[in-house]
């Protein structure tokens, strides 16, 4: 399977508490519920599309929780989102959760060395192991080079502060864009699909004038 992380983000890289006041408040945070009113018909559109792809999730210990007290009520038989996640096999890293509290079925909690227990599934089969904000557990996976894909809804709002998808001292990588996907919603709101291509590596260059013409040089 492919490793994809799938998050909402702000223009200034916040993924903290896009859904509501109450989401996530860790470290103070006081302006959760960001996303809300840039939501529509197409922003769904697209998730749906990303859901389409699933085949397990993976999850930090945070996520889960707040996922699994949400998706569970929703019972309509074509809501296609809670078919996958209320269905599909359930992945959740932590050392302190039990299975008794691990309710959401199916879910296995990754208790170990969560790197090679990520490499190992996704040798399984399937089209994508998906990763649904888990913001600590995206860090890992970064830096471990584990993500083969990321999509973004990126929202035309600056947070100012908050947990950034990529926040400083991250592992610097270079990515590139899937153009026949990313495209600008109506409302403002950027649907991106990045696959990264180095990590730890970024291309530099300079600006020169050369004939009387400015043009760039690379290293």
């Amino acid at each position: 399977m492919l490793l994809s992380v799938n998050v909402f983000v702000s223009l200034d890289g916040v993924m903290q508490g896009p859904g509501s006041p109450d989401e996530d408040r860790s470290g103070g945070f006081e302006r959760g519920g960001w996303l809300v009113p840039h939501a529509s018909a197409e922003t769904n559109k697209v998730v749906e599309g990303w859901f389409r792809e699933a085949d397990a999730f993976l999850f930090g210990r945070t996520s889960y929780h707040l996922l699994g007290g949400h998706w569970p009520k929703v019972t309509a038989a074509d809501d296609l989102i809670a078919t996958k996640l209320n269905t599909l096999p359930k992945y959740v890293v932590s050392r302190t959760l039990s299975d008794r509290e691990a309710d959401w079925s199916p879910t296995t909690v990754l208790r170990d060395d969560i790197v090679e227990d990520v490499r190992r599934l996704k040798e399984l089969p399937g089209k994508e192991l998906q990763v649904h904000g888990s913001w600590k557990l995206v860090q890992v996976l970064h830096e471990a080079g584990l993500v083969d894909l990321y999509r973004l809804l990126q929202y035309p709002v600056v947070v100012g502060t908050g947990k950034r998808l990529f926040p400083d001292g991250s592992t610097p990588s270079a990515f590139a864009i899937s153009e026949e996907i990313g495209r600008v919603l109506p409302g403002g709101v950027v649907s991106l699909t990045l696959t990264p291509t180095n990590l730890g590596v970024i291309s530099a260059g300079a600006y020169a004038v050369e004939g009387g013409r400015s043009t760039t040089v690379l290293d």
